[in-house]
């Protein structure tokens, strides 16, 4: 292990560090990304550009005050340095009095804890808020001291849970390699599942289905058709100068909608998407539907180097497996076009696995400062584990592609 001399610090705000600096621990091969090399402390995305931990998308949320204190997210970034200022690693964490916005649930544990005369609230959430995405956590800058500075920031994130008095440190949607190391470090590991797409090397759509039974294929075809049925619709796939303000209008128009019914409160402002669009129009591809002359739905994507990340969908119309199109088979579609790997279509929904997204576990680190609660939930996270392995094992038994390759239709 290399001798370096590290200082840690908090920043109550991402505003605080050079975008550089940031994005050269979080993103270092740029947006073009590189091949994947072996995983390591990183995990195997660590070669590969993600645009949530990027310094753009994380500032976006802090100044549209989407993710800051008065929501409940109240920014403590943990920063390693090295004695000549050079910043060598970064950690995006928030301190919470809430456990919104974040898609790995931990409300039963707060229960419980507070029940048994606790407070679990504060607590420090390591993640990109609202944004169940899959990437690197404890973001740090390639080179030969790369181990000694995951070991400090892992080290420096119980220290920061012991100067708040918080109850927990939770890391969430990390690679497995980081969860892994994490828990040898006394955080308890987690498991969960999403429902991603894979590119198998495609070369069409139609090449897609093929893999697909029969049945699944007649299906989906019928979905696509009868998506664009009703009279007049049309589907618009924006990105980079497309991103008008007046598309942005339509679209949080969308999300407000469709997010007071899902969450009773958004959590995203409209500027959030101004921000984005001013600083990652590159970065963002927005399916949206028009019909009569309005824009009546839209779902967002954000693009990395190897994958296409769904986020969110609205919409002021409703038409049958409208939704569907825009946010599965659209993205599909962008994919195949662009040789992305895969399409990561948010959380939950096993709906997707009928089309052709396949169920992949997800992966979070939790540590919990109080000795009883933290017996309760090891018990707990064991069973769980065990759940989401044997519920993985038989939807990917149940998944729409051919069980035998010469299946006759």
């Amino acid at each position: 292990m290399t001798d370096i001399s590290l200082r840690l610090r908090v920043l109550p705000a991402i505003d605080g560090i050079d975008a550089t600096a940031w994005d050269a621990c979080a993103n270092p091969y740029g947006c073009a990304g590189r091949t994947a090399s072996p995983a390591g402390i990183g995990g195997d995305d660590e070669r590969s550009y993600n645009p949530f931990i990027s310094y753009d998308f994380l500032h976006a949320l802090e100044a549209s005050g989407s993710a800051v204190a008065r929501t409940g997210w109240q920014p403590q970034h943990l920063i390693a340095e090295t004695d000549d200022g050079t910043i060598v690693g970064a950690v995006p964490c928030y301190l919470k009095s809430h456990s919104r916005g974040e898609y790995v649930f931990d409300g039963g544990w707060a229960e419980a804890f507070e029940r048994a005369g606790g407070d679990y609230y504060p607590k420090l959430q390591i993640s990109v808020p609202f944004t169940p995405a899959t990437g690197r956590r404890l973001l740090v800058a390639p080179g030969p001291d790369a181990a000694v500075v995951h070991d400090h920031l892992a080290a420096g994130l119980v220290e920061l849970c012991r100067q708040h008095h918080a109850s927990s440190v939770h890391a969430t949607f990390l690679p497995e390699a980081q969860a892994a190391f994490l828990a040898e470090r006394g955080f308890l590991h987690r498991t969960d599942q999403q429902f991603h797409w894979h590119n198998e090397g495609y070369g069409s759509f139609d090449e897609f289905l093929e893999a697909l039974s029969a049945r699944k294929r007649k299906a989906i075809r019928r979905e696509r058709r009868d998506a664009l049925a009703a009279e007049g619709i049309s589907i618009h796939c924006l990105t980079g100068k497309d991103l008008t303000e007046d598309v942005w209008d339509a679209f949080f128009m969308f999300y407000i909608e469709t997010g007071s019914r899902k969450w009773g409160r958004p959590y995203l402002t409209r500027t959030f998407y101004s921000l984005i669009g001013e600083r990652m129009s590159d970065r963002i591809l927005l399916v949206m539907v028009k019909r009569a002359g309005r824009w009546i739905a839209g779902a967002i994507n954000f693009i990395g180097s190897d994958a296409l990340f769904g986020r969110h969908w609205g919409a002021i119309e409703h038409h049958p497996f409208l939704h569907f199109e825009v946010c599965y088979y659209q993205a599909i579609d962008f994919a195949i076009a662009h040789g992305l790997a895969r399409v990561e279509a948010g959380a939950q929904g096993e709906h997707k696995l009928a089309r052709g997204y396949l169920p992949v576990t997800t992966h979070s680190a939790h540590y919990i400062a109080h000795p009883g609660l933290r017996r309760a939930v090891a018990d707990y996270l064991k069973r769980e584990r065990e759940y989401v392995t044997a519920m993985g094992e038989e939807l990917a038994a149940a998944g729409p592609f051919r069980k035998v390759l010469d299946e006759q239709d």
